[in-house]
């Protein structure tokens, strides 16, 4: 009974966040060169290649020629969003936009990596250490960027205990307060799997798997170029097959890696 109306509350609470976080998420983190204001390049190359997205996956759909003049929207990781004076606007990589002239005459002079650059992400990835439950754990994640606020993260995590081992895998969902600063503390929410292998020696114990969902709140600091320094503390709730749901209390920290 008690099983039924702990899973109850945890989906009322779950819908709750889930709107919140969604309704926060809406405001976009302005981009750097957005705060910088347009940057217009002239083309040195017999050609400059226009993907449709960031990234080698997408198709070439235009080329701009040597010679022409584009102007630098917003850059993301590695890829820069160009708009040429025809109106097209497409991604260009970054090994391009580095042989490209200013309107001096000089080699364009490309941004350092900063705390915008963070917002602007698709991916990333990170480790990290601390105590689930009293066991020692070590996560490692990967995160994909839906907007400079909402992430999608995937969580693997092994926890090694005295009496017990455990294997925790979810999938979070993550909404970062302030994306462009330095500092930003989040929010997140998830669900997934807790597989427990018990030390058992005089008694015999059978491994058990158990649902379990998840919320937490952390603090994520912008170090330099693309690195970054993480601590979130969690509550698990663990839908166990016996009277009373257990619940787990997780911290951690360590870091991460953006691209």
């Amino acid at each position: 009974m008690r099983y039924e109306i702990g899973r109850r509350r945890l989906r009322r609470a779950a819908r709750a966040l889930v709107a919140a976080v969604l309704l926060c998420g809406a405001g976009f983190a302005p981009s750097a060169l957005a705060k910088r204001g347009a940057v217009e390049v002239v083309v040195e190359d017999p050609y400059l290649e226009l993907h449709t997205g960031p990234g080698r996956g997408y198709p070439i759909f235009y080329v701009a020629e040597r010679g022409e003049t584009v102007e630098v929207l917003k850059r993301r990781t590695d890829w820069f969003r160009i708009r040429i004076p025809r109106g097209q606007e497409g991604w260009v990589p970054l090994e391009q936009m580095r042989r490209t002239l200013g309107l001096d005459g000089e080699p364009f002079d490309v941004p350092t990596f900063d705390v915008a650059d963070l917002a602007e992400r698709r991916w990333e990835t990170g480790v990290l250490y601390g105590d689930f439950g009293g066991a020692n754990v070590i996560s490692v994640y990967g995160a994909f960027g839906m907007t400079p606020n909402l992430s999608i993260e995937l969580w693997l995590s092994q926890a090694l205990g005295r009496f017990s081992d455990s294997k925790i895998a979810s999938l979070d969902i993550v909404h970062t307060m302030f994306p462009d600063r330095r500092f930003s503390p989040y929010i997140a929410l998830g669900a997934g799997v807790v597989e427990t292998d018990p030390k058992a020696t005089l008694v015999a114990a059978t491994d058990r798997s158990d649902n379990a969902a998840h919320a937490g709140a952390g603090l994520r600091a912008y170090l330099a170029r693309r690195f970054v320094f993480r601590a979130e503390y969690k509550t698990y709730v663990v839908f166990t097959s016996r009277d009373d749901n257990e619940e787990i209390r997780e911290w951690k920290a360590g870091f991460s890696f953006f691209f």
